[in-house]
């Protein structure tokens, strides 16, 4: 147990936290704001009690947000050096890979989508790019970098030319809600899962398939030349009727996955640069008022619902991603970060109680609203907990470390045949398998390949 746990258990004892209130020239008044807030997050967890299901959240948090959340504590791990959740962390993460490792477990597979897959796949990309704790020799669980690209293979598995010229669809299975509707998130998912593993192993296999969805995106008309990110649409009309809206995540999983690539091409595309600039600049246009982040469709009218209300804690979190692997975006994105880290601050002064959910220090429910000042907007839940820490953590992007790759440090391990178990009829088995299926199945291994189309003369290697 490091420094920020200690603060939490001092302030328990002695009654004093009644807000996060935090001296932004002490780098440690900052550590200690961040764990107190971690805290109030964290004890909405449940599944390390006895009777429930490691890596889930109670009601009414779905799976994904769960995922997400364990994501955001390898980050509060990786930047603040408080290890106190990483044993619980670890688990989480874990349990959750299921059968076949690629983050599809038995009490979720026929109900999550494409977008809620990805978010865990993401937060395993995330520890393997900033080393955290690894299985043993795969004795106590599955390597991080192998369950991306177990997921990756399941994409490219799933990419459906039969409508709407390819793309993902937001949901897996026929018999589910949303499987006609192709989205943003979904897509954005692969893209940013493609990108980064191609930086981290320097494959380009992944970084082709970063272009191909890429590429779709702006034909579909889901990105446009001004790089606004629409929701998506229904492939019935052939994706002809674009849900306009945006939202910030949205936005963030294809600027980090820009600059990503940028980054992987060791800086010599002027291609990958004036996107990800692009990205950039719409967002500290679009997503912030007077530099404070805000979710424009339903912050202002106060109608987010539960999984919206999380949805700014993976701008703040793609934002320093793209400052990291991208430094001539720090300029435009530090200033972003600290004004809308300190607004989220002002808002953990909330009196919720255990009876409105929260089990956190008195005092210290973070609301949602940090372009209102100081004034607790009343509300407190994971959503808006999780966006507070990663407004507050983020701040410390220029003290975090690069993330890894496969010859700079990182020390997770891969498995480029991943996802093989998936890659026969029990993930599509509601409807034909397509030519743009077969190509996009190249991606697998030559042995598995070979029994499903014939074979395949090249592999991965990681």
């Amino acid at each position: 147990m490091r420094f920020s746990s200690w603060p939490v258990i001092a302030y328990t004892l002695t009654g004093l936290v009644t807000a996060v209130d935090i001296n932004w020239n002490s780098d440690t008044s900052i550590k200690d704001g961040a764990a107190t807030i971690a805290y109030g997050l964290m004890k909405y967890y449940s599944g390390n009690n006895t009777g429930d299901v490691a890596g889930n959240l109670p009601d009414p948090y779905y799976w994904w947000e769960a995922g997400a959340m364990f994501g955001t504590m390898v980050d509060y791990w990786a930047y603040t050096g408080d290890d106190t959740y990483v044993d619980v962390t670890f688990q989480a993460l874990q349990h959750q890979v299921g059968d076949d490792d690629d983050f599809m477990p038995t009490n979720q597979t026929l109900t999550e989508g494409n977008d809620d897959q990805g978010f865990w796949a993401l937060s395993a990309m995330t520890a393997a790019e900033m080393g955290f704790k690894n299985p043993e020799n795969g004795t106590n669980g599955v390597q991080w970098l192998a369950l991306a690209q177990a997921v990756f293979n399941e994409y490219v598995w799933r990419w459906d030319n039969s409508t709407c010229g390819g793309g993902l669809r937001w949901q897996v299975f026929t018999f589910n809600n949303g499987y006609n509707y192709k989205n943003a998130v979904s897509n954005g998912c692969f893209f940013n899962i493609a990108a980064r593993l191609a930086r981290y192993t320097g494959n380009e296999t992944y970084a082709d398939w970063a272009e191909t969805i890429y590429d779709w995106m702006t034909d579909v008309g889901f990105i446009d030349d001004e790089y606004n990110v629409y929701d998506g649409a229904s492939d019935t009309d052939n994706c002809s009727k674009i849900d306009a809206t945006q939202w910030t995540y949205n936005a963030g999983l294809f600027m980090h996955g820009a600059a990503t690539m940028w980054n992987y091409t060791n800086g010599t595309s002027t291609e990958w640069r004036d996107r990800a600039q692009g990205f950039v600049t719409k967002s500290a246009n679009l997503f912030f008022n007077n530099s404070v982040m805000y979710e424009p469709p339903c912050e202002p009218q106060d109608t987010c619902r539960t999984d919206q209300l999380s949805f700014k804690a993976f701008l703040v979190r793609w934002m320093a991603g793209t400052a990291q692997v991208m430094s001539s975006t720090y300029e435009t994105i530090y200033p972003l970060l600290l004004a809308s880290g300190k607004a989220a601050a002002e808002q953990c002064d909330g009196t919720a109680t255990t009876s409105d959910g929260y089990k956190g220090l008195e005092g210290t429910a973070c609301g949602m609203h940090w372009t209102q000042g100081s004034m607790w907007d009343g509300s407190n839940g994971v959503g808006q907990q999780m966006a507070a820490l990663a407004a507050v953590v983020y701040t410390r992007v220029q003290k975090a470390p690069t993330p890894y790759t496969s010859v700079s440090g990182g020390t997770s391990t891969g498995d480029s045949s991943g996802g093989a178990a998936k890659t026969d009829n029990t993930v599509k088995k509601n409807r034909a398998i397509t030519t743009g299926d077969r190509a996009g199945a190249g991606i697998l291994t030559t042995f598995i390949l070979a029994g499903l189309l014939g074979g395949c003369g090249w592999l991965l290697i990681d």
